[in-house]
């Protein structure tokens, strides 16, 4: 939990570029305004989060899911919020999926190479043990022919 108040607002970076996006151009934003509206949105998020947790520890969970944000939001009547979250939460569970599957196939790829490197060097070996052997037979027929002669 936050020690200060001030521990509890919102970067004043994010809240400045949400203010802008959601005005039009040409409209300034005075920086008491601006703090006020940062305040605002720690309050809300302090609350929707509150009020998700309740529903957390009604169902006996430790962690809060998009279930319990979505029925805090419900709760506390901002029902026309709904639909979008729900489109961004889908989105946002599409995009996961698709990380899951490129770093699922990024690993694939890199055993496939690690095997495609180990049996190079075990083929790497086995032709270092050929060479070895017939340099040895050489050798040893070298040998005989000096010994019959």
């Amino acid at each position: 939990m936050a020690e200060r108040p001030e521990d509890l607002n919102l970067p004043n970076a994010v809240i400045t570029r949400i203010i802008k996006e959601a005005l039009p151009d040409g409209v300034n934003v005075s920086k008491e305004a601006r703090r006020a509206i940062s305040q605002a949105a720690s309050v809300f998020v302090l609350y929707a989060t509150s009020c998700a947790n309740n529903f957390a520890m009604k169902a006996k969970r430790k962690t809060l899911n998009a279930g319990d944000v979505l029925a805090a939001m419900e709760e506390m009547e901002f029902e026309r919020f709904l639909e979008p979250l729900r489109e961004a939460l889908e989105v946002y569970k599409k995009g996961q999926k698709g990380k899951k599957e490129v770093s699922e196939q990024k690993r694939k790829d890199k055993e496939k190479k690690v095997d495609s490197e180990n049996d190079k060097s075990r083929e790497e070996e086995d032709e270092e043990e050929d060479e070895e052997r017939m340099e040895e037979e050489a050798e040893g027929e070298a040998e005989e022919e000096e010994v019959e002669n």
